[in-house]
């Protein structure tokens, strides 16, 4: 990020919104300039793979603009000479409700991979989430990491997944996620095929020490078909931590999934990664959190690309938003400090527009602001 912006930044995110406003008028500090720097960076098959979805890729294609499909109606006359982006997740405290969703092998974008990551998201004040299918040891990412989340797969050999949860626990993992959308994984047919070739030694950095001898990997660590609720009380047990569910777009899932002991729930639908045509997790996001009724937290992700777009999940009654292929891209320009500066701006963004939507802190955001308007084609060029 220009040295400039990046001060500008680290002042809006003390909590005077009126710098940010500036933001705007830089110019390669938006979403897409990170991607396109990233598309030059990257081999050309890895950008493939971390800009992929699944099926005719509809889904991935609908996401963002799903945001875009509510309009504001901001209060007026407010006192907004600070703003505080400060939230509480699950007891932890966060200087912004933005976190790192779950992606796989961050080694692919950056020599530092997950410790990256980690490092910047920790800078930034926001939460991370690694994933079970990581580069880099459990342990060695802890070390860098501030508050963090473990994603789980439940594999076919459920003592390997036990070994991992148990692992995370010891490491400092403050909850687990479950992925529930992904029985089987999603066919995607830009990277022919459901994830990129790897070597084994990275593959199985976090497994092979868990493994039998002579093992059928392929059958062992592949995501489990025939887990069900119940497997939200063993992930209990196994870690003593706190389970939230992601992949949720219904409102009766969230339900079932908080009748079997979950925490809590995350709106999504993997990054237009898994089942093709499903509902943009910004238009089931209201429905989820309505049949939740504040019995635990909500959170979204999917296509989330602005502060202004974290403020509009917000109000829709969202707890806290993850991001995701846009700390791909900006740990593959910059590091930890790519990360850092991208989480910097999306507050600087975030408590620009609470000030001119009336709204001095996060509690004050709520479904009145928002109204929805229809899904607009994409632009033609």
């Amino acid at each position: 990020m220009h040295a400039a912006t990046a001060a500008v930044v680290r002042r809006a995110t003390e909590g005077d919104p009126r710098v940010a406003q500036t933001l705007t008028e830089r110019p390669g500090t938006g979403t897409a300039d990170r991607e396109e720097l990233a598309r030059t960076l990257l081999p050309p098959e890895v950008y493939a793979y971390y800009a992929s979805g699944s099926g005719a890729e509809t889904t991935l294609a609908e996401a963002a603009r799903a945001w875009s499909a509510f309009r504001l109606r901001p209060r007026t006359l407010r006192d907004v000479r600070t703003v505080s982006t400060a939230a509480r997740l699950l007891g932890t405290d966060l200087a912004l409700p933005v976190g790192v969703a779950p992606m796989a092998f961050h080694a692919l974008a950056h020599p530092e991979a997950e410790r990256a990551t980690a490092a910047g998201t920790d800078r930034a004040g926001g939460l991370f989430v690694l994933s079970t299918r990581c580069s880099l040891r459990i342990e060695d990412v802890a070390a860098a990491a501030g508050p963090w989340w473990f994603q789980v797969y439940v594999m076919r050999d459920r003592s390997l997944t036990r070994a991992l949860v148990e692992r995370a626990a010891a490491a400092g993992a403050r909850a687990l996620l479950l992925t529930g959308d992904t029985p089987y994984v999603g066919a995607k047919r830009a990277v022919g095929g459901v994830r990129i070739p790897l070597s084994a030694e990275h593959f199985l950095v976090n497994l092979a020490e868990h493994l039998p001898a002579d093992p059928d990997v392929p059958a062992l660590t592949e995501q489990d078909p025939s887990i069900d609720t119940d497997v939200i009380a063993w992930l209990q047990e196994v870690s003593g931590l706190p389970v939230l569910v992601k992949g949720v777009l219904r409102g009766d899932e969230a339900v079932r999934c908080l009748d079997a002991g979950a925490a809590g729930v995350v709106v999504s639908n993997h990054g237009g990664r898994q089942l093709d045509r499903a509902v943009p997790a910004a238009l089931a996001l209201a429905e989820v959190v309505d049949a939740v009724g504040g019995r635990a937290p909500v959170l979204v992700d999917g296509g989330v690309r602005s502060g202004l777009d974290v403020l509009v999940a917000l109000a829709l009654g969202a707890d806290a938003v993850l991001l995701g292929r846009p700390v791909l891209w900006a740990l593959a320009a910059g590091g930890a400090d790519g990360v850092a500066d991208l989480l910097d701006q999306v507050r600087a963004e975030l408590s620009h527009a609470m000030a001119l939507v009336g709204s001095p802190d996060v509690a004050a955001l709520d479904r009145s602001l928002v109204v929805p308007a229809p899904i607009l084609p994409e632009a033609s060029p």
